[in-house]
């Protein structure tokens, strides 16, 4: 292979780059009219303009990225992470043009991308799920309240297409049920184009637990083990690690076994995250969805293996990576992800976009990474994510790990907007995170204490 195109921006097309330069292969960049002197734009070899601003007419526009792959000549594309990493029918016109789609098989993005089916599909493997409902489009809520009923309150409305948290609302009692089914499917037709929901069973206190998975397309897969993604705020990631605190070794085992069977029922070819629900309280899991591309989070997993999640990617599409064992995988230490975002924690963790006047930091310790699309000077605009860098760090402890994030984000120089960093430290400084007390409610239940 000797060109790929990149169909996205920020920190994971710079982060594919970054790999493509390792193994020898050029890369096209595609951007938008205002991400026309981005990093990842400086970095790759090529670049070609596909739009302006506003994703739906860029990073979303298919046709456009297709048309710019097939006329620059490369032999495959990679999605990435977000836009349209997880588009069935994207990688089916990918395939269908002849080129190599890196991810999984157009059919399995279609089977797990609707939560139903993939419902279906975790029963069918073995796994466990949360009692749900079937799906209510748009303009039929038929059956709605029975269905509620038989779940019982509270509970959670969920978009059928996306993640995210797009769409995702609770559901305290019958009072507010229609209002919020409909506010949901307004919310997921306009982010995927889909406004069916269905409605799933909450758990209180919860913890969201991810298995790193790679298959092999052949019905044979294995997993590089587990990321507590618990800290979150609005159902979006804020801190991810490895190993999961306080999770029993029968647990995870049983975990990591449910995600691996479930792969090798779908046959699964690539790098995928199987999420499950965890209750807090008895570690009781559940099947939560499987995401069909490479996560933000995946650094985490990488710094504990020493596995290149991105690399394998390309060397299965290039058919140069053989299957290997569960037992060539080796988990070892402790690593931690913080998101840093350009929001305002004070004001319910608002964007806060703005001109990234300085962004620099000291000498790295080992064992500490950063993963950045953006420099000094550039634009943090909001028609993306406001997400500025991922930093992760990694050591022998967990104590040692969370010392060495508190001592990066110290060391880091970010002028311009209001970031989270301050919010970050004072989580990492908490009591009861230190302790491994973590549950996705953690950060509203602690917000007093995380946010001055």
């Amino acid at each position: 292979m000797k060109k790929i195109l990149i169909a996205n921006r920020g920190e994971i097309a710079c982060r594919i780059i970054r790999t493509c330069r390792i193994l020898g292969i050029g890369t096209v960049a595609v951007y938008s009219e205002v991400d026309k002197g981005s990093l990842h734009v400086e970095m790759a070899d090529e670049a070609c303009l596909i739009g302006p601003a506003a994703a739906r007419e860029s990073y979303l526009a298919a046709s456009k990225i297709l048309e710019t792959a097939l006329s620059s000549g490369v032999e495959a594309i990679h999605p990435g992470y977000g836009f349209l990493a997880e588009s069935s029918d994207f990688a089916e016109a990918v395939t269908k043009a002849g080129l190599i789609w890196i991810g999984p098989h157009f059919q399995t993005i279609a089977d797990m991308g609707d939560k139903e089916r993939a419902r279906n599909i975790a029963k069918a493997s073995g796994a466990a799920v949360l009692p749900g409902s079937v799906r209510f489009p748009i303009d039929d809520l038929g059956g709605l309240e029975e269905e509620a009923a038989k779940i019982g309150f509270p509970l959670l409305v969920k978009a059928s297409a996306g993640g995210g948290g797009i769409g995702m609302r609770k559901v305290d009692d019958s009072m507010d049920l229609q209002k919020t089914v409909e506010a949901a499917q307004s919310m997921a037709e306009k982010a995927f184009g889909d406004g069916a929901v269905y409605l799933e069973r909450y758990i209180p206190k919860s913890r969201h637990i991810e298995i790193q998975v790679f298959g092999f397309g052949d019905g044979q897969a294995v997993h590089l083990y587990e990321r507590d993604c618990s800290l979150q705020r609005r159902f979006q990631k804020v801190i991810e690690e490895s190993p999961a605190p306080g999770l029993p070794d029968g647990i995870r085992q049983k975990m990591t076994a449910a995600a691996v069977a479930l792969c090798n029922y779908e046959r699964y070819l690539g790098a995928g995250t199987i999420e499950f629900i965890v209750d807090a309280e008895t570690f009781e899991f559940f099947f939560l969805e499987m995401n069909t591309r490479i996560q933000v989070e995946h650094p985490v997993t990488e710094l504990n293996t020493g596995r290149d999640l991105v690399a394998m990617q390309i060397e299965l599409a290039l058919e140069t990576l053989s299957s290997f064992p569960q037992h060539d995988i080796i988990h070892q230490g402790h690593a931690i992800e913080c998101r840093i975002y350009a929001e305002n924690p004070t004001k319910n963790f608002m964007p806060s976009p703005g001109r990234l006047e300085t962004f620099e930091w000291s000498d790295k310790e080992v064992g500490v990474r950063i993963d950045s699309g953006f420099r000094s000077g550039d634009e943090i605009t909001f028609f993306y994510d406001p997400m500025i860098a991922k930093v992760i760090c990694h050591a022998n402890t967990r104590d040692d790990a969370i010392d060495k994030m508190v001592r990066t984000l110290d060391a880091i120089r970010l002028e311009g907007l209001t970031c989270n960093i301050p919010f970050l430290k004072q989580t990492l400084h908490h009591d009861e995170f230190r302790k491994g007390n973590v549950f996705t409610g953690f950060i509203d239940v602690y917000k007093s204490d995380l946010v001055s």
